[in-house]
């Protein structure tokens, strides 16, 4: 394990929102955002309404320029993003999941502890000068984030679909050749 396991899970959580925003957009409803809190089970305060989609729809941008920004300047977006939120950290236990710490409180907007989950979970790979497992998608036709937490840093690709495509461009290319 490179990071945490609370750390791995808003990185993963923070890569879904961005890649949802890549052609098609997977979040432009209530069921989306359904979809999305089935997968990464966020606690707290949760309207479900168009409003929170809403938010995080615009959350996206922000996240994107957070993960793939140089090392300084993605402390610079960490900063800023802590510098805006009232920070009440504590200790929590929960749901199966061990000790991990919640840096705001539960009722604030969903879309304010995603970011500030992201910026805590950014601290993690600022320190250990981790931020090159955060990249763009080799695939040429995609401009999503492929988060890369192999041991060997062999991940590419934002998802076996972009993996497969060159694959069998690759293969599709040698048989030309030969």
């Amino acid at each position: 394990m490179i990071f945490t396991d609370d750390t791995e899970d808003a990185l993963r959580s923070a890569v879904w929102l961005v890649n949802s925003a890549e052609h098609p957009d997977t979040l432009t409803d209530i069921a989306d955002e359904a979809a999305f809190l089935e997968e990464f089970p966020y606690t707290g305060r949760l309207d479900r309404d168009e409003k929170e989609v809403a938010s995080l729809r615009s959350l996206r941008p922000r996240l994107r320029a957070m993960l793939l920004a140089p090392r300084d300047e993605m402390a610079a977006h960490v900063n800023d993003a802590l510098a805006e939120s009232r920070l009440t950290p504590a200790l929590r236990r929960h749901d199966g999941t061990d000790w991990h710490l919640h840096a705001v409180a539960d009722d604030h907007p969903l879309a304010e502890r995603v970011l500030i989950e992201t910026a805590m979970a950014m601290i993690d790979v600022i320190r250990s000068d981790e931020g090159s497992r955060l990249t763009v998608c080799e695939d040429d036709t995609c401009q999503a984030i492929a988060l890369d937490l192999s041991r060997n840093r062999s991940k590419r690709y934002c998802s076996t679909t972009c993996a497969n495509r060159n694959a069998v461009a690759a293969y599709r290319a040698r048989l030309a050749e030969a």
